[in-house]
């Protein structure tokens, strides 16, 4: 079968998302493709949840203007997005003259970029901010804020399609041709024509330029490791040592999230699978060691889990920091854009970056704006956050509001099945996890996740065998003991 559009977005990360969502402005036919079975399933779903304020990038890079104008209009995104956000500011902690001069070098970049309301703080200061954290002077950035990365991606998705972009889950890329009208697409069995193709691919970006008969560009897998704490109210915003140079991210930091736990990390490896996302004994003895030295009074009894995201760098081992990102129609490739190497901020840059895609692609084509597009979507309603009288009046309407099955979020039937009926047909237990937040809180999924197996062989009828956490590969069930 062969199904015709035209523009074919490969890639449904925050960015891919982002793209779509800002396309689905414009009169014109759009179908985005992902390889998971689900949306924000790499990089967009394995990070530090923060909206960064554009102070640790190079002036005049995208990566600065973009990431400064991200900052700048997510609150109202998330508003329109029914996403939830937090603006919390952050500190940069100093621990010796290196990391001080560090810290004044900073401020007057973000100063150039656009950054708002920064400052440096003594010693004092900062201990009379925040008396339990170490260090000997600290940098503030007041419009940093935390989010959900997993809704937002997943709200961008959502909101594309409300406007008549079409997703295909579970449907990787392996082949592209260039035509006379466009490009001919091969994903598994099925075929995608289009007039414009736009690769946001993240980890497997330089993959499918390749595919299309690019093969300048390179990938190199970074991996960052994290630790979950129970929820706590140590840290009321995101502290961070000062970076230091030659490393493949910002440094172990500690965050709040906007859930209420805290996170530690990430580590920064380079590693040769972009696939591998375990957690080593080896990074995670550090990266407690590190924190601890940003936070003293830190408890390991509060550690819940473990996660890895793989940050898409185009700086090779050996240079490390940052290369800028790549955003063009390529001249030897016309009616392709390439998005390469969008590492973080790339989550805060994300609609601009959108934006700067219509801006290309308006160049050679007709991109008339629709009357009717609607930029708003309604996220599933969080049972736990209402008031007892409004606690009652769900019950009375849907009695599947009073039926609790993830006891450590509070997460009921009703959201359950609000999150397994999403627009977008995905199915997987992690879709349902960061739908609804089930499985995330201390006994990780003990008590709710037979529950919900159930609920979705008995009332969805979904087979015990076709259960899975992330899609092919990690099936919750293989077989039946009993006739």
């Amino acid at each position: 079968m062969t199904h015709t559009f035209d523009i074919l977005i490969i890639g449904g990360g925050a960015v891919g998302c982002a793209v779509a969502r800002e396309l689905s402005r414009y009169d014109v036919s759009i179908a985005l493709l992902e390889k998971e079975a689900d949306v924000a399933a790499g990089a967009s779903g394995r990070n530090s949840a923060v909206v960064h304020a554009g102070f640790n990038n190079k002036p005049g890079s995208l990566m600065a203007k973009l990431c400064v104008e991200g900052n700048h209009g997510f609150e109202a995104a998330c508003r329109e997005l029914d996403v939830p956000y937090r603006k919390t500011g952050k500190l940069l902690v100093a621990f010796d003259q290196a990391d001080l001069d560090t810290l004044a070098r900073l401020k007057a970049q973000g100063e150039e970029n656009g950054c708002q309301g920064l400052r440096l703080l003594s010693r004092e200061e900062l201990r009379a901010r925040l008396p339990q954290v170490g260090g000997i002077g600290a940098f503030e950035s007041p419009e940093t804020a935390v989010f959900d990365p997993f809704q937002y991606t997943v709200a961008l998705a959502e909101n594309a399609q409300k406007n008549g972009v079409q997703f295909f889950l579970n449907t990787k890329v392996t082949a592209i041709e260039r035509t006379a009208k466009g490009f001919r697409v091969t994903a598994g069995d099925q075929v995608f024509t289009a007039r414009r193709v736009v690769n946001c691919a993240g980890l497997h970006s330089a993959e499918v330029a390749a595919l299309a008969g690019l093969n300048r560009y390179h990938i190199y897998p970074c991996r960052g490791e994290y630790f979950i704490l129970d929820k706590t109210d140590v840290l009321p915003m995101p502290i961070y040592p000062a970076p230091k140079a030659g490393i493949g991210g910002l440094g172990v930091h500690l965050t709040p999230t906007i859930h209420g736990n805290l996170i530690i990390g990430p580590s920064a490896e380079y590693i040769e699978d972009p696939a591998d996302t375990a957690s080593t004994q080896v990074v995670m003895d550090k990266l407690w060691a590190e924190a601890q030295q940003l936070l003293p009074g830190l408890n390991g009894r509060q550690i819940i889990g473990s996660y890895a995201g793989i940050r898409p760098k185009q700086a090779p081992p050996g240079e490390g920091g940052f290369r800028d990102f790549v955003i063009r129609e390529e001249v030897s490739c016309p009616g392709l854009v390439n998005l390469i190497g969008i590492e973080s901020p790339g989550l805060t840059a994300s609609l601009p970056i959108g934006r700067m895609v219509a801006g290309i692609l308006s160049l050679s084509m007709d991109m008339t704006e629709k009357k009717d597009f609607d930029p708003t979507r309604k996220g599933i309603l969080r049972f736990r956050d209402q008031s007892p009288e409004e606690q009652a009046r769900l019950i009375a309407e849907d009695p599947d509001y009073g039926e609790v099955v993830c006891r450590c979020q509070t997460v009921t039937k009703a959201e359950i099945r609000q999150a397994i009926e999403n627009p977008l047909g995905a199915r997987t237990i992690s879709a349902i996890k960061y739908r609804a937040w089930a499985t995330t809180g201390r006994c990780s999924g003990g008590y709710c996740l037979p529950k919900i197996a159930e609920i979705l062989t008995e009332e969805y009828g979904m087979a015990p065998e076709a259960i899975s956490h992330r899609g092919d590969g990690s099936h919750l069930f293989t077989g039946r003991v009993k006739a």
